[in-house]
């Protein structure tokens, strides 16, 4: 661990936990009955970015056709269906390696977070048994910008009370390692996605990989 690690913030979706199928399936149910069609592929377009810009994407060359209204009514609905299949979720959920490399950060001292655009953080930290789990949770019922701007890193930093320098940032997503980056953080990017980004980062592919490096340090 990095003398100057004083916490550790986490993105949600990918990172603690994977909701990307439920996304997807929200997704699709939602914009069929209005005769678009969505794939698989979707998940890596819309990854760590706001509901909002997320209707922009699935709808495709099909957005201008739509009202502020409309697309509001659209994403409503579409949260109300993806709110409904979290409740299928539970502890099982976790990312593995979560429990061991929250205990290490614990057993040393280093203060942790969850900063995520989600409006549904809460929920999913909640079914996955992890809502009293974090020193702090900043989420996006507290931020009027969305990835890649670092609102809700910074917004977690100040609840951690740590300055961005001395926080690192896990994030699965490449806007979320922009955010990062942008934040003044140390960014730590998990899986392909994030990886491509060529910033200065650390790059892995599971937190328990994250755990080994952390531990070597």
């Amino acid at each position: 661990m990095p003398d100057n690690v004083s916490a550790v913030i986490f993105d949600l979706d990918g990172v603690i936990c994977s909701t990307d199928i439920f996304h997807y399936r929200a997704w699709k149910e939602t914009v069929e009955k209005l005769g678009i069609t969505v794939d698989e592929s979707i998940m890596d377009k819309v990854r760590g970015i706001s509901r909002m810009a997320s209707l922009d994407i699935v709808l495709g060359e099909h957005k201008d056709e739509y009202s502020s209204e409309e697309k509001q009514r659209l994403a409503d609905e579409k949260n109300e269906l993806y709110r409904s299949m979290l409740s299928g979720m539970s502890p099982s959920d976790r990312a593995d390696g979560v429990d061991e490399l929250l205990g290490f950060l614990k057993a040393r001292g280093i203060r942790t977070a969850i900063g995520s655009s989600s409006r549904n953080t809460r929920l999913i930290l909640e079914r996955i048994g992890l809502d009293s789990s974090f020193d702090a949770i900043a989420d996006g019922t507290m931020i009027t910008k969305s990835k890649p701007d670092p609102e809700v890193f910074l917004k977690a930093a100040s609840m951690l009370s740590v300055k961005p320098c001395d926080a690192m940032v896990v994030e699965d997503a490449y806007m979320g390692i922009e955010a990062a980056i942008a934040g003044g953080f140390m960014p730590v990017a998990l899986g392909p996605d994030a990886s491509r980004h060529s910033g200065k980062i650390i790059r892995v592919n599971s937190l328990r990989e994250l755990l080994s490096v952390l531990s070597q340090d």
